[in-house]
This record gives C-alpha cells, sequence and structure tokens, in this order.
C-alpha cells in the first residue's frame, strides 16, 4: 500500500436483526435482539484480537435492551446513532436516539447513520447535535439508490461533515457488507487498495448478525453465503492483511477531527 499505508475506518451497524421480515419472515423480538448480540460478541473478540477500534452505528432501542454491553464497548469503539429503532423512523429520532446513547455511554455521540443508508437532510442532522453523518453510499445500489454523482470523500455541508462509505474510484464498486461476503477476497483486498492509495483511508461497514448461522432463515443466497465462521474468517485475512500493511484503525470521529488538509465540498474533485 505504499509508504503511508493509511487508516481504516471499519464500522458496524449494531441493530436488530429484521432482515428476514423484509422476505415475509416475522421474527420475535428476542430473537431480533439476540442474533445481533451473539454476532457482535464474536465481532469483538475478532477486533479485540487485532486491536481494531471502531464505530459501532447502535440503535438505540437495541442499546437499551443491552445497555452494560454497550457501555463496555464504549471504552475502546466510538459508539454512534443508527436512529432510534432499525425498521421505522420520524426526525424526533435524530436527537432521541443521540440522548439515550449518551445516556447509556456517559459520552458525546458525535455521529450518525441511517438504516438502509436511506437520505437524511444535513441542516436536521446538525440541528439534533451531530457533527458528522456517515448514511451516503456515493454508489448505485439497484431499488435502493444511486449515489454515483455525490462526492466519494469526506466534506461539509449545513454545519455538518458527511463521511460516506468508502467506493473505488472511476468505477465506483462498493466494499460494503456484501462485497466483503460475495467478492473473492483477492478481488476485495484489491479494491480497497485502490481506494487507499486515492483517498488515505477507507470507510467499511458491516452488521454483527452476519457473523452468525443464517441458513434458517428465507434469504437471498447473496446475502446468506459466507455467513457465521465463513465471513469471520475473510474478516479475520482482511485485518491480518491491514495490520501486516501498518495500516491503521481508527473511528469515523478520528476522521472528522484531524480534518485539518482535507478538501471543502466545493474543492472536491468528484470522480465518475
Amino acid at each position: 500500500m505504499g509508504n503511508n499505508p493509511g487508516k481504516i475506518l471499519f464500522s458496524v451497524d449494531l441493530e436488530e436483526f429484521d432482515i428476514p421480515e423484509e422476505y415475509g419472515r416475522q421474527l420475535s423480538l428476542q430473537t431480533k435482539l439476540e442474533v445481533s448480540y451473539q454476532g457482535m460478541q464474536l465481532l469483538e473478540a475478532l477486533m479485540e484480537k487485532y486491536q481494531v477500534r471502531s464505530t459501532l452505528f447502535t440503535t438505540a432501542f437495541w442499546a437499551q435492551h443491552y445497555p452494560d454491553y454497550v457501555r463496555r464497548l464504549s471504552e475502546r469503539h466510538e459508539i454512534a446513532s443508527h436512529t432510534f429503532y432499525h425498521n421505522r423512523f420520524e426526525t424526533a429520532d435524530l436527537a432521541r436516539s443521540r440522548q439515550v446513547l449518551s445516556a447509556i455511554t456517559g459520552k458525546e455521540i458525535a455521529g450518525l447513520r441511517m438504516p438502509l443508508m436511506q437520505d437524511i437532510d444535513a441542516a436536521a442532522v446538525a440541528a439534533a447535535g451531530y457533527s458528522y453523518d456517515s448514511s451516503l453510499h456515493p454508489t448505485w445500489l439497484p431499488g435502493r439508490y444511486n449515489h454515483l454523482r455525490a462526492s466519494r470523500t469526506l466534506y461539509s455541508r449545513d454545519n455538518l461533515w458527511i463521511l460516506p462509505a468508502s467506493v473505488t474510484p472511476l468505477l465506483r464498486l462498493p466494499v460494503f457488507w456484501l462485497m466483503l461476503k460475495n467478492a473473492p477476497v483477492s478481488l476485495y483486498k484489491m479494491m480497497c487498495r485502490r481506494i487507499m492509495a486515492r483517498d488515505g483511508y477507507i470507510v467499511l461497514y458491516v452488521h454483527p448478525w452476519e457473523f452468525t448461522d443464517l441458513s434458517g432463515y428465507p434469504l437471498p443466497a447473496l446475502i446468506k453465503r459466507n455467513d457465521g465462521k465463513k465471513l469471520l474468517d475473510r474478516l479475520e485475512a482482511l485485518f491480518a492483511y491491514f495490520s501486516k500493511a501498518g495500516c491503521t484503525f481508527d473511528t469515523h470521529s478520528d476522521l472528522v477531527r484531524n480534518k485539518a488538509g482535507l478538501p471543502e465540498a466545493g474543492q472536491i474533485r468528484n470522480e465518475y
């Protein structure tokens, strides 16, 4: 990765496991909470092994059910908001989730990521007290969003820093959770190298429930493939690769706080 290997901004969307409900399978509240809890424990152990500091975008509803665990996670990782509930949203949830998470952790909650990377008004996010939003995915995901003309890298808007999830230059191929699960590991590493060489950092994100056994749920193969231990092994190979290259694992707030020298929105070069 060169003389300046860069920063890894690894993030986790810590939420209720409700994705089977998108495919017609209703789950009990206990299942939706516990599947994510089990996966998060496995993921936490792997991050501990490689000394990974991450940003955990956590729903306030999930955190209310595991307050001691979330408080412990906050000792090493950044806790940020994933709004209040994963499956529904109203604007008041921006401030409400931030307040609940702050009360649980005893720390300032600086960041937001909307569930499903939904669009959100930057002014409303800033008004709720956040300093950055990481809801933008500057790629095209059929049936979800098309942000091919959005900036790929950190910029400011309406008194808010926008920190997009990473995509490759030019083709804007995403390196999000589905790519980690489905792409050959060698290809995934190459995509990461290209992003790091251009941007100096990379924003990655996963969900804790991916690291559990998904075979019993009616989910598409694209989602179920390489779940549980297989996905943990893939992620461990990636952590080992980054660590060997001398990369540092930072939180989203780390990058935003150290924004000196990074361009403002009007100065960013868009790469299509």
